[in-house]
C-alpha cells in the first residue's frame, strides 16, 4: 500500500473534503516541521546539551527546563514569518506574541504547549507537544491583536493536536474531520500517515491519575477511584488497570489508542486555582481530539469546549476519554 505522508493527507483535505483553508494547510505543515526540530534536540539529550533546569521560571511559577525554553523558541521562530498567524501564545510566556511588523499577518491564533511533561526530560521518558489553532475575529490584524482576540471557547478550535517524543515520534491531528496519526520517518525526514479515522475503545477498563494527589481529592473523585481499585471484590465487579506517566500527552495518547479514562481533576491544594491544566494549552486541543474519535472531555461539571475562558492562564480540572466513564464521575459530581 502506497504510504500517505502529513502533505498528502492535508492537501486532499483541502482540494477534496474542503475542510481545510490553504492557510490552515501552510500553518500545520509548519507546526509539524517544528515539532520535527524539537524531535531531533530531545534525541540529542545530553549530547546537545538540552537537559536540566534553569534558574527562570515562567509565568505559571514553575521552574524552566533548559528544553522548555529552547522548544518555545522554535515554535515562535518558525511561525511568526510565514503570514498565516495573527499571533501566537504559549504556556511558557506570560502574554501573546504578536507576528512582527516586518512579516505579513494572517488569520490564524496559534497556542501551544511548547513541552508537556518536561518533568520526564531528564530521565529519558516520553514528552510531548501539544497546538491549538482559532480564527482571529475580522477585526483583528497585525497590532490589533489582543489577549481578548484569543478567549474563544474550545468548540470554536479549527485545528488542534500533539506530538509524543517517545520510541517514536508520533504527530496526532484534527482538522475538524477526524483524528488521524502520524509518525515521523527519521530516514527520509516525512511524517507517514499509520493510523486514520481513529476511534477510541469503549469499555476498557483502566484509567490514569496520579495517585499521590489522592488526599486532595474531592470526595467524589475518591469514590470513582476507589471503586476501580477494589476491582472484582467492589460495586463495579470488574478489576482495572491503572498507569501514569507523568506526561499528559503519553497518558492521554495511550487513553486514545487503547480506551479508558484520564484525570487530572481539580483538588483542595490551593484554593484559589480550579485545576493544574491549563485550558487554553492543554483542555481544549485535548478535548477536541477525544471528542473526535468518540470520547468526551469535562471539568467534572461541564463540557470542556463549552468552557468561556477567562483568562489566557485559566487551569480547569480535566477528566476525558471513555464517555461512559466521563459520564459516570460527572454524575457524581451534578449528585
Amino acid at each position: 500500500m502506497k504510504r500517505k505522508t502529513l502533505t498528502q493527507f492535508l492537501i486532499e483535505q483541502q482540494r477534496e473534503a474542503g475542510t481545510l483553508q490553504p492557510q490552515l494547510r501552510l500553518l500545520i505543515e509548519v507546526v509539524a516541521r517544528s515539532c520535527k526540530a524539537i524531535s531531533h534536540a530531545i534525541g540529542k539529550g545530553a549530547l546537545g546539551g538540552v537537559l536540566g533546569s534553569l534558574e527562570s521560571e515562567n509565568v505559571q511559577g514553575e521552574v524552566q527546563k533548559k528544553l522548555d525554553v529552547i522548544a518555545n523558541e522554535m515554535l515562535l521562530e518558525a511561525n511568526e514569518w510565514g503570514g498565516h498567524l495573527a499571533a501566537m501564545a504559549s504556556e511558557e510566556m506570560e502574554t501573546i506574541h504578536l507576528v512582527p511588523n516586518r512579516y505579513p499577518k494572517g488569520e490564524y491564533l496559534l497556542l501551544f504547549d511548547p513541552i508537556d511533561g518536561s518533568s520526564n526530560i531528564d530521565v529519558d521518558l516520553s514528552v510531548g507537544t501539544i497546538f491549538s489553532v482559532l480564527r482571529a475575529a475580522e477585526t483583528a490584524s497585525g497590532a490589533d491583536v489582543s489577549e481578548q482576540d484569543f478567549l474563544q471557547a474550545g468548540q470554536t478550535q479549527v485545528a488542534a493536536g500533539y506530538a509524543v517524543y517517545g520510541p517514536q515520534t508520533i504527530l496526532v491531528l484534527t482538522v475538524g474531520a477526524g483524528v488521524h496519526e502520524f509518525t515521523l520517518d527519521r530516514e527520509i525526514g516525512s511524517w507517514v500517515m499509520t493510523d486514520t479515522n481513529i476511534r477510541m475503545p469503549g469499555g476498557k477498563r483502566e484509567f490514569a491519575i496520579n495517585t499521590s494527589n489522592a488526599r486532595q481529592w474531592s470526595p467524589e473523585v475518591t469514590r470513582f477511584i476507589d471503586e476501580r481499585i477494589a476491582g472484582k471484590d467492589g460495586p463495579i465487579g470488574t478489576d482495572y488497570n491503572m498507569r501514569w506517566t507523568g506526561s499528559m500527552v503519553a497518558d492521554a495518547h495511550r487513553i486514545l489508542k487503547r480506551g479508558g479514562v484520564f484525570l487530572y481533576p481539580r483538588d483542595v491544594r490551593q484554593p484559589g486555582k480550579v485545576g493544574k491544566l491549563r485550558l487554553m494549552y492543554e483542555g481544549n486541543p485535548m478535548a477536541m481530539l477525544m471528542e473526535q474519535a468518540g470520547g468526551a472531555a469535562t471539568d467534572g461539571e461541564q463540557r470542556i469546549l463549552s468552557i468561556e475562558p477567562s483568562s489566557l492562564h485559566q487551569r480547569i480540572g480535566l477528566i476525558m476519554g471513555d464517555p461512559a466513564e466521563v459520564e459516570a464521575i460527572t454524575t457524581a459530581y451534578r449528585e
